[in-house]
């Protein structure tokens, strides 16, 4: 069965596009990921946001579409959810792409 996964792209006035994510990233839908990356980084040089504040789970399958698209220095600007923050830095991507913490509410904090 797929893991549930929320899929947004749009581009903001400057032409910078923007993926929100929400869900869990794992090989069942690595695809659709793979896709909606791929289609707002199409037509621009602009540095790409990929907003996963709304992800508390990626995979090694998600990571290495992260850093695809990460192919050149602060093209790609990483908005994550707290707990994600170490993955990504462990990783090594946050050398090769902005890694940003995303803020997160006070009772989300509590439950997380």
């Amino acid at each position: 069965m797929a893991t549930p996964l929320t899929l947004n792209t749009a581009r903001g006035a400057d032409g910078a596009a923007r993926v929100v994510v929400e869900g869990e990233i794992d090989l069942s839908n690595i695809a659709e990921f793979t896709q909606a990356i791929a289609h707002a980084r199409a037509g621009t040089r602009k540095p790409i946001t990929v907003d996963l504040g709304a992800v508390r789970y990626i995979d090694s399958a998600g990571i290495n579409v992260l850093f695809d698209h990460a192919d050149e220095v602060d093209r790609l600007h990483l908005i994550v959810h707290p707990v994600l923050v170490r993955v990504l830095t462990i990783s090594g991507l946050s050398s090769i792409a902005t890694v940003e913490s995303a803020q997160t509410s006070p009772r989300e904090d509590e439950s997380g």
